[in-house]
């Protein structure tokens, strides 16, 4: 069980700039491609910053040298591998506080850009995928349960748990487990428990 990776969810890039493409050629870009940013790279493919929407709106009131992709676009460049989680990739957004990451190969030339509404689309997962995905890596083969041992409900990606499991500390270890798939909004945890192995003075809290 894994969070999906930024290659996943990745626009592989088809447009990108220069630092000398001006500034109306940028915003001609944006408008043919239905695009709110752009990267800017060098001439090994390297992203060197961003043009957005905002930079170009910035640099039309600001006037003077900004007139070019280098005087307007927002830098340096926040990238992101690959390889990375989702939750990575989105945790450095919010920490550098921008909407999107070019994505670079080993060479740090860029491959792609994920965005924010990129990110949206693991929301927009089918609950059938959602439920498929607890019952198969989560129950079966992360914790080694039957999957006819639990019932599993997903709607709108709201995971319902019930049914009943051996151990009580095993109930916080599937809802956690559960939490952490792609898609899930909420859990509402409806399990039971044969043995309470988590009471203080239990015979198997004892044991531990």
């Amino acid at each position: 069980m894994r969070h999906r990776s930024v290659a996943d969810l990745m626009t592989p890039t088809a447009v990108s700039v220069r630092p000398g493409t001006p500034f109306k050629e940028i915003a001609r870009l944006l408008d043919e491609f239905g695009i709110t940013a752009v990267p800017v790279v060098d001439d090994s493919e390297r992203p060197m910053g961003v043009v957005s929407e905002a930079d170009l709106l910035r640099g039309r009131d600001g006037g003077g040298g900004s007139t070019t992709a280098a005087g307007i676009m927002t830098s340096p460049a926040v990238t992101a591998d690959p390889e990375w989680s989702v939750v990575r990739a989105a945790r450095v957004m919010r920490k550098h506080s921008v909407k999107r990451l070019p994505v670079v190969d080993a060479g740090g030339r860029i491959i792609g850009i994920l965005s924010r509404s990129d990110l949206l689309q693991l929301f927009l997962r089918r609950d059938h995928a959602i439920q498929e995905e607890i019952l198969e890596d989560v129950l079966t083969r992360t914790l080694g349960l039957s999957p006819s041992a639990l019932t599993v409900e997903v709607t709108d990606g709201v995971v319902t748990l019930s049914g009943t499991v051996r151990r009580h500390s095993l109930v916080p270890i599937v809802v956690r487990l559960c939490q952490s798939v792609d898609g899930v909004v909420d859990v509402i945890n409806r399990l039971n428990y044969e043995h309470d192995d988590m009471s203080v003075g239990s015979p198997a809290a004892t044991e531990r």
